[in-house]
């Protein structure tokens, strides 16, 4: 049975903090291709994943789609926009199938108000966050498709484990180039 301490984040908190909270946590199935937000969308459900991969992605003008970042179980999914009454950015969608403790915004902007560690924990993972899009657009600007497939596989890898169900289609859209440069860059690698 799936437990909000499957998220890395969520058991990061004091033992009190998680308390406080768990009644307001549902697990909801994250399933491949679910939109969990689209761009200009207000953010009002938070979701800590348990398994599978959730991809931030930027829509071009062209209509071309780039992966920007992912998360997994070490991560949150609209903590900052919910609290803060932002809109969504980025659409959201499930990379790759798993389970999540989804929770209201409500209850998550009271601990953030009494004083709770989810706070800190939230400021923290969203640093990590910044930087890691940051880094993805650095590995973007300087390193070829190889490298840059290679770091997506690692870091997918970090996520689900090893038994990746991932096609040459999404791997190509994750990075923002053809499929044929895909097979061709795996060809490369192997």
């Amino acid at each position: 049975m799936a437990s909000p301490l499957d998220n890395h984040l969520l058991a990061t908190l004091p033992a009190d903090d998680l308390a406080a909270l768990d009644g307001h946590f549902r697990t909801v199935e994250l399933r491949d291709g679910d939109t969990l937000a689209k761009p200009g969308d207000e953010i009002r459900t938070i979701y800590f994943p348990h398994s599978g991969i959730v991809s931030f992605m930027v829509e071009a003008n062209n209509g071309r789609v780039v992966q920007t970042s992912m998360v997994g179980r070490d991560g949150v999914i609209g903590a900052a926009q919910a609290l803060d009454d932002k809109v969504s950015l980025n659409k959201i969608i499930v990379e790759m199938q798993g389970t999540a403790s989804a929770i209201d915004r409500a209850p998550i902007r009271e601990a953030v108000l009494t004083g709770s560690a989810i706070r800190r924990v939230l400021a923290s993972y969203e640093q990590f966050f910044v930087a890691d899009i940051q880094q993805t657009a650095v590995c973007n600007a300087l390193h070829d498709v190889s490298e840059r497939m290679s770091r997506w596989i690692l870091r997918m890898m970090d996520l689900a484990g090893t038994d990746l169900q991932l096609t040459q289609e999404q791997l190509a859209e994750m990075i923002g180039v053809r499929r044929s440069t895909i097979t061709e860059a795996a060809g490369l690698l192997q």
